[in-house]
Formats: C-alpha cells, sequence, structure tokens
C-alpha cells in the first residue's frame, strides 16, 4: 500500500457525519413530501366543462362528473374521448405538481431513478 494509506474511512469516497446527517434529512423530507403529494387532489376538465375527472397524487381516479347534456346516445365515442382527455389532464396536472415539488426540495438534482 501506499505511504499514507487509504484515506476513504469508514464512510468511504470521504463522506463525513455531517453529509450523512444532510443526507439522512432529505431522505426523510422526500417522504414526507410524497406522502403529502399522494393526498392530493387534482381536477380538469374537457369537453367546455361537461366532463371533469379529479385524480390523487397516487395517480387514483376519485371522482368523474358527466353533465347530462354530454350524453349522445349516437355519439357515445364523443363522451369516452371527453373522460380520457379530462383524465390524463388531470394526471398531467399531478405528475407536474410532483416533479415541482420534488425538485424545490431537492434542488434541482435529477433524481428520476428514485421514482420522483
Amino acid at each position: 500500500m501506499a505511504k499514507g494509506g487509504f484515506r476513504g474511512g469508514a464512510y468511504g469516497g470521504g463522506m463525513n457525519a455531517n453529509m450523512i446527517k444532510q443526507a439522512q434529512k432529505m431522505q426523510q423530507d422526500m417522504m414526507k413530501m410524497q406522502a403529502e403529494l399522494e393526498e392530493k387532489e387534482y381536477e380538469a376538465t374537457a369537453g367546455g366543462g361537461v366532463v371533469t375527472a379529479k385524480v390523487n397524487g397516487k395517480k387514483e381516479l376519485c371522482a368523474l362528473t358527466i353533465d347530462p347534456e354530454a350524453v349522445d346516445p349516437e355519439d357515445v365515442e364523443m363522451l369516452q374521448d371527453m373522460v380520457i382527455a379530462a383524465v390524463n389532464e388531470a394526471l398531467r396536472k399531478a405528475d407536474a405538481s410532483a416533479a415541482e415539488t420534488m425538485s424545490k426540495l431537492t434542488g434541482g438534482l435529477n433524481l428520476g431513478g428514485l421514482g420522483f
């Protein structure tokens, strides 16, 4: 071994106790924020407001409201398209909110591999 030996210590790569505490706090904050995001609800409409979808942060559809004027037995496909559009927009809002919130917490670090 070269003179002076290995300097990585028990934490390897030179991480000190303060860095580890910061990483642990960030992890706790991220877990708390993830739980808060899962509880939020996001709403979107389609067809001029005749279809409204509400999803939560877990990407589950919580509510779907269809105005009776949107129901045309001769054009079921349009209603289906409006439902899909409203649900997808609500899910996009949930994703955008989660990305913005996590970006604030992580200071812009790309943690995409962690499921955020």
